[in-house]
């Protein structure tokens, strides 16, 4: 029998870097199998509360707990294998091979001192297929493109099989079809594994057609949450944004949305 995922529930949550508030008491719960979009203007606090929720940055108030158990004080380990984080940025400190890289996200379910076996490399090979990048495994992970490098970590979020991912903007610097393709594998890896994405993404057309939930983050604040394209039509998203979106839908049946 499949374990039941941890529930990601965010309580009244706040941060601040210096002077400056960031998150004003954001409260959200996070069901399994369901892949979220979290939108908003620049500035709104949406990497900061990825980081929050995914252990990185301890919240200034407020509460960010994995069944209940507070996630930036769980072992790293243990971390490691409920949840899969992928930053918009993210360097190395020594020149590893794109193969290694994504090896890496088995790392939390081997034993001490274990090297990889032939499960853990056909888990990368899988992962790196998922997301377009088996052809780049030997290839230095600083030599890439900007685009290959976020297919790069985001084949090691597959690699990890964490029941929750957690991605920050992983479709900057895509082409149009790898784009689409990284959220269509995102919603096939739900169908599949029942995972619980969260997905802070500025293309608003991919959230509108592939999210099962839209939050709009402004001020620092939750200011909806709800079906796409209630949420980016509504009132709230148009205060957010200081810009009318229509929310529409082509003959094929794909939404869209564009500012009016």
């Amino acid at each position: 029998m499949t374990p039941p995922h941890p529930v990601l529930e965010l309580t009244q949550l706040q941060f601040r870097y210096a002077a400056s508030e960031v998150l004003a008491g954001v409260t959200l719960r996070f069901q399994s199998g369901t892949l979220v979009a979290l939108v908003g203007p620049n500035g709104a606090g949406k990497s900061t509360l990825l980081r929050v929720a995914a252990g990185i940055l301890a919240p200034g108030g407020g509460r960010a707990t994995l069944d209940g158990a507070p996630v930036h004080e769980l072992p790293r380990r243990a971390l490691a294998r409920a949840l899969a984080y992928v930053p918009q940025e993210f360097q190395p400190a020594f020149p590893f091979r794109a193969g290694e890289l994504v090896l890496m996200g088995r790392y939390p379910h081997r034993g001490f001192g274990r090297l990889e076996d032939a499960a853990d490399l056909d888990a990368a090979r899988a992962a790196m297929q998922a997301a377009d990048v088996w052809h780049l495994r030997e290839r230095r992970f600083d030599a890439l493109s900007g685009g290959e490098r976020r297919r790069v970590l985001l084949a090691q979020a597959f690699c990890q099989a964490t029941p929750l991912l957690l991605l920050d903007e992983p479709t900057a610097a895509l082409d149009p079809a790898h784009a689409l393709a990284v959220f269509t594998t995102l919603r096939s890896d739900r169908d599949a594994r029942g995972t619980t994405t969260l997905v802070v993404s500025h293309d608003l057309n991919l959230a509108a057609r592939f999210a099962d939930r839209v939050i709009v983050l402004a001020g620092g604040r939750a200011v909806a949450d709800g079906a796409p394209r209630e949420v980016l039509a509504g009132a709230a998203a148009r205060a957010a944004f200081a810009v009318g979106l229509h929310a529409g839908e082509l003959p094929s049946g794909t939404p869209f949305v564009v500012p009016e």
